[in-house]
């Protein structure tokens, strides 16, 4: 009985933990799939040579060519498939590709070339901000390997983390000194901290199901820090 009060409480509170955004490994449409998939360039028809996964440009015409739908997020940004993430390389390479793709560096080329630039920018924004937080780089690792968190999850909680939850809930909703926010944040931070140490260990071990588990407590938290920021926010 116990378990709808709570679940009651969190629906007033708006509280169910929302995750982040669902996203297709790799988002493209047909014609961008077709033209990744062939194994020779869509203007020159010039064959593709060994490393196609690194390539982004015809090696014969210099046209660039469609986003691979089989290529993940990790091998997209050069990083290993794991929740420990260089996050300074990450950026330099969000940073080299945007260089290379961003649609200001396409403005005079053909329209197709203009729209896989797009198709392109998108997903190394989407790559950079999925694998730059722990939260979403857990998540779309879970991903990767079968396994999605369904968005209402209380019901699998533990009595005890739950009550956690609704008590720093209510220290927040009451707080009203910068001084009770930083009490709360501190809290939430340090908390972060130690789930994500211990996810990362989960997932060195190959203990998906932990993983799960802890990442669905980081969704809890992850919402507690977004009503902090808002409740920040002046009126």
């Amino acid at each position: 009985m116990w378990r709808g009060r709570v679940g009651a409480l969190l629906r007033v509170w708006g509280f169910w933990p929302t995750g982040v955004p669902r996203r297709r490994l790799l988002s493209c449409d047909a014609a961008s799939q077709a033209g990744s998939n062939s194994l020779h360039c869509w203007n020159c028809g010039g064959p593709w040579g060994p490393g196609r996964e690194d390539r982004f440009f015809c090696p014969q015409c210099r046209a660039l060519q469609a986003p691979d739908p089989t290529r993940d997020y990790f091998s997209l940004m050069d990083c290993n498939r794991s929740f420990r993430v260089d996050t300074a390389k990450l950026q330099h390479r969000y940073q080299q590709l945007q260089r290379l793709v961003h649609p200001d560096f396409f403005s005079q080329r053909s329209q197709t070339e203009k729209d896989f630039s797009e198709k392109h920018s998108t997903l190394v924004n989407d790559a950079y901000k999925t694998l730059l937080t722990p939260l979403s780089r857990g998540l779309y690792l879970l991903k990767l390997h079968g396994i999605e968190i369904p968005e209402r999850t209380d019901y699998e909680m533990d009595r005890q983390f739950l009550m956690e939850i609704m008590e720093i809930n209510e220290k927040l909703a009451e707080a009203e000194s910068e001084a009770a926010m930083k009490e709360i944040e501190s809290i939430v931070k340090a908390k972060q901290k130690e789930f994500t140490d211990n996810v990362s260990s989960a997932f060195e071990q190959d203990d998906f199901e932990e993983a799960k588990e802890i990442l669905t407590k980081m969704r809890y938290f992850s919402n507690i820090e977004e009503k902090i920021k808002l409740k920040k926010i002046p009126l």
